[in-house]
């Protein structure tokens, strides 16, 4: 049986988590079939992508080192894009858009984690679909092509786009059970002990309280207007 190959799209400047969620739940996939998958599911290989093979820092200063370049990335059968500050440096990089879009249209799931959902965008990915993103960036879906849907993760035909940071692992078990089945999914879950009990009940804009809201909005301030510039800038190119 054909191996299922999983890529992970890296570049300077990602928010880590949006990269490494996914990839540990997805990942667990890869365990002898005997322990996790039934037989039906084939081989699955996870691949760590970039330009090249030097390290990749994320906005926050952790390195990783990827296993594949843009040449010598195999055909995936699910692309995933992380967001993160670097979108912004990302979307100005013809390279890595026009890898993202190639790789995209002929894999079987093309999706993001975050404001990654606009690189899926500048690539031509959700034009015409239902998407989402971070919250404080929903707004700027239409500069993309994509309409705004108000949930956690948004599956429009084999686009997936999840939201902000922590959904990227919410999105990988819907993957999981859709790939292997609920049951291996909840074993995975069980696995990783996921299991989440915050200390406050804050995380989504419609619980959070209005001093909360503000003080995100000024610290994305700056960011969301570089994140408009650069897809205006695009859509004129």
């Amino acid at each position: 049986m054909a191996d299922f190959n999983i890529g992970f799209v890296i570049f300077p400047g990602i928010t880590q988590l949006d990269f490494t969620g996914p990839f540990e739940v997805l990942s667990r996939l890869s365990t002898p079939p005997s322990l996790t998958a039934p037989s039906r599911f084939p081989h699955v290989k996870t691949h760590v992508i970039a330009k090249n093979l030097e390290p990749v820092a994320s906005d926050r200063g952790l390195s990783f080192l990827p296993g594949q370049s843009f040449e010598t990335c195999p055909a995936l059968d699910l692309i995933c894009i992380p967001g993160g500050a670097g979108v912004v440096d990302a979307l100005d990089d013809a390279e890595t858009v026009d890898f993202i879009g190639h790789q995209g249209r002929q894999a079987q799931y093309a999706t993001s984690v975050c404001v990654g959902a606009f690189l899926l965008g500048a690539a031509g990915l959700l034009r015409g679909r239902r998407a989402t993103t971070h919250w404080a960036y929903t707004d700027l879906l239409p500069l993309v092509g994509a309409t705004h849907e108000k949930a956690r993760t948004v599956r429009d035909g084999n686009i997936i786009t999840s939201g902000g940071v922590t959904a990227g692992i919410d999105f990988a078990f819907t993957i999981i059970a859709e790939l292997a089945g609920g049951d291996v999914a909840r074993a995975i879950q069980l696995g990783i002990e996921y299991d989440p009990a915050p200390p406050f009940d804050g995380g989504h804009p419609d619980k959070a309280s209005e001093a909360a809201k503000a003080l995100m909005l000024q610290r994305n301030g700056a960011a969301h207007g570089g994140m408009r510039a650069a897809l205006e800038a695009l859509a004129l190119r």
